[in-house]
């Protein structure tokens, strides 16, 4: 299989299928392109023939067979790989675990607004204004750490359902915004975004993401160069 990716620095998409697959040491070859959206650029070259959204991460099969969405990315993988738990085997806690991906995948508007991924930096003063006058930033906050909070309760952590799935690499890169903004969780949220950051998988996205040295202005708000 081949995964296309953009920018590990800036794409929080391509970050939960990547770290997904690694995570189950699923095999699988890397293709990461650069965020460029002129006509003509390689983006644009390459996307097109793979992807009919023009959107990353696509995961194509040695025959052509693409899926172009990171939660069927991750129902696909469960359903070729059954051996692994990618979801929790238990039915209900399996249906939490969808419930929660669907919801951030659709949902916390404000905070992937107001605080995008920037693995290479930290923010933490723009995180302290955000914070101060955003309702809506703390809002999404508050309902995120409310949920981790439920389930690291119901499973006894350190993941959300115990072991390492599916859930939590759609997590990591709100793990990463926390950080790098700054944000006040409670004592149990900080926990497992600490946990989350020091699996292996996320470790690896983000060491690769800090030897990439690029800058795109149009991922980058709060600053106007590297």
């Amino acid at each position: 299989m081949k995964l296309y990716i953009g920018n590990k620095n800036y794409s929080s998409w391509s970050m939960r299928s990547g770290v997904l697959l690694a995570a189950f040491g699923i095999p699988f070859e890397e293709v990461r392109l650069r965020f460029d959206f002129r006509p003509g650029s390689d983006w644009n070259r390459v996307i097109a023939g793979v992807s009919p959204t023009r959107r990353v991460p696509v995961l194509v099969e040695a025959d052509g067979f693409t899926v172009w969405e990171t939660l069927a990315i991750a129902e696909y993988i469960a359903d070729r790989h059954p051996e692994l738990a990618i979801w929790p085997r238990d039915a209900r806690a399996r249906a939490r675990a969808r419930s929660l991906c669907a919801e951030m995948h659709g949902g916390f508007t404000r905070l992937r607004t107001a605080c995008p991924m920037n693995i290479e930096v930290f923010f933490p003063d723009v995180g302290a204004k955000l914070w101060a006058g955003d309702e809506a930033l703390r809002a999404d906050v508050a309902r995120l750490d409310a949920a981790w909070s439920e389930a690291l309760k119901a499973s006894g952590g350190p993941f959300l359902f115990g072991a390492f799935g599916a859930a939590d690499a759609y997590f990591a890169p709100v793990a990463v915004r926390l950080s790098r903004f700054g944000l006040p969780v409670s004592e149990a949220a900080a926990a497992y975004r600490d946990a989350l950051l020091a699996h292996p998988a996320v470790e690896d996205w983000i060491a690769d993401a800090m030897r990439e040295q690029d800058f795109v202005p149009e991922d980058e708000p709060y600053r106007t160069a590297r």
